[in-house]
């Protein structure tokens, strides 16, 4: 089993690294791929250590599974390339999340309609998978009529240059406008702009939102509304989200339904201050939901709270989960 990792340097590809290790991979031979900057140099991973290697030479290594992390640009030209010669490719960028072709997974929800013909596989955006953990369960039940989504993001969702920024601020400087990943300072701050305006007047991110949710869900007829926030914490996405239902429900049905739902683990006790929060799920797999009630303005609606780490089962985690299934289910 080889495997390859492409954009192996970033934070979501170091993540992955962490992951592959965490959750047992089963491989024998590892490839790590950078840009030109970085090859020749060499990286540490599962106790070993490894040369960096171009994505040219690790076409020629014909891999069993790449996972691509190095955005559109290098997914579009290079992803089909390797899927020509027998790679299963699990592409963590906007490539093809939307083409009609290819899978959106989230393992828990859809993996099973994933077969040995599926060469190229698409992650979901990271706040796309943490609300569809969630919304899942609910939609399958009860239908899901209509979503009004505000998220509360990590600065760590854009990168290593808004981290960057963010550190420089945080210590008292201002970024220059090479180290800015934004139009404004992140620390001590709330932008609500992820990604670019769209001609609607919403971000890409907030048609993410729209559009991979009623993909994976497969539901056209899902009503969904977005507002898409960057926040100054370092590591995890927060989402606030109001749940239009199409019958009537109970809500300890709703609560008991999804913590019996596979990686979501709920956290749900106001008396005692008990609410999902980033700083409990940094480091963790799960998405963490709470504060679930009833909507008091709406007879079937409810809101929700939830919340992941956004570099784990927001990115690495998922990634390193399709693998998984596409083994455990010799589709490979």
């Amino acid at each position: 089993m080889k495997i390859a990792v492409v954009g192996v340097t970033g934070l979501v590809g170091r993540m992955i690294n962490e992951v592959l290790v965490e959750l047992n991979f089963p491989y024998t031979d590892y490839i790590p791929v950078a840009s030109t900057r970085s090859v020749g140099s060499e990286l540490v991973f599962d106790g070993k250590h490894y040369t960096i290697k171009s994505i040219e030479e690790a076409l020629e290594l014909r891999p069993d599974i790449a996972i691509f992390s190095a955005g559109s640009t290098v997914s579009l030209a290079w992803a089909p390339q390797f899927a020509a010669v027998g790679t299963v490719v699990i592409d963590n960028s906007s490539a093809w999340r939307m083409d009609l072709t290819k899978k959106l997974i989230v393992p828990e929800i859809n993996g099973s309609s994933l077969t040995k013909d599926d060469k190229i596989i698409a992650n979901p955006n990271c706040s796309t998978i943490q609300m569809v953990m969630a919304l899942a369960p609910i939609h399958q039940r009860y239908g899901i009529r209509r979503l009004v989504i505000s998220t509360y993001q990590s600065f760590t969702g854009t990168g290593a240059k808004a981290v960057e920024q963010y550190r420089i601020e945080k210590n008292g400087g201002v970024a220059t406008e090479q180290e800015r990943a934004y139009h404004y300072p992140i620390f001590e701050n709330a932008i609500p702009q992820c990604d670019i305006f769209l001609d609607n007047d919403y971000t890409k991110e907030e048609m993410k939102l729209v559009e991979e949710t009623k993909k994976i869900l497969n539901d056209d007829q899902m009503r969904i509304t977005a507002t898409a926030v960057r926040i100054p914490v370092d590591g995890g996405h927060s989402e606030s989200i109001n749940i239009e239902l199409g019958k009537p429900f109970d809500i300890s049905d709703i609560k008991n339904m999804l913590m019996e739902t596979s990686g979501v683990a709920v956290l749900d006790d106001p008396r005692t201050f008990k609410y999902p929060m980033p700083l409990y799920s940094k480091g963790k797999n799960d998405v963490f939901v709470g504060r679930i009630r009833r909507d008091t303005s709406h007879d079937d609606a409810l809101h929700m709270w939830v919340v992941a780490d956004n570099l784990r089962k927001g990115a690495a985690t998922n990634t390193v989960q399709i693998a998984q299934y596409l083994v455990n289910n010799q589709l490979i």
